[in-house]
C-alpha cells in the first residue's frame, strides 16, 4: 500500500475530526445512541462538553494528532491544527444569516423592535 503524503493525511484527519465531532455534538447518531449518551451525561462537565462543537473538537483531535505526529512533542500542535481545521469546517457548513441592512439604528433598537413585533 502506498504511503499517503503528510499533507493529505492532515487533510483527511481534519475531515475525520470534523465528522466525529459533528456526530457527537450535533447529531442523534445511529439508533439514537449519541443523543441518549448526551442525555445521560446531562449538565455535568462531560455533558456540557458534548454540547460545544468547538470545545469537543479539541478532545476529538488528540488521538489522530498522536497518530500523525512523527515525534510525541509535535502532537499538541497537530491537535490544535486539527481542531482549528474542524472549527473552520464547522463555520463553513453553518447556514449563513443574511446581513443586517443599515438603517442608522443601533443593534439594541433593532432587537427591541424585533421582540415587540414591530
Amino acid at each position: 500500500m502506498r504511503r499517503v503524503e503528510s499533507g493529505k493525511r492532515l487533510a483527511i484527519a481534519s475531515l475525520a475530526v470534523w465528522r466525529v465531532t459533528h456526530l457527537l455534538a450535533e447529531e442523534d447518531g445511529p439508533f439514537d445512541v449519541v443523543v441518549r449518551l448526551r442525555g445521560r451525561l446531562g449538565s455535568r462537565q462531560l455533558g456540557e462538553l458534548m454540547d460545544c462543537f468547538y470545545c469537543l473538537s479539541v478532545w476529538v483531535s488528540v488521538p489522530p494528532a498522536f497518530a500523525l505526529a512523527a515525534r510525541r512533542r509535535d502532537a499538541p500542535v497537530i491537535a490544535l491544527a486539527l481542531s482549528g481545521a474542524a472549527c473552520l469546517l464547522q463555520r463553513a457548513s453553518e447556514p449563513s444569516t443574511p446581513p443586517v441592512e443599515s438603517t442608522g439604528r443601533s443593534l439594541d433598537e433593532l432587537l427591541w423592535q424585533e421582540t415587540q413585533g414591530v
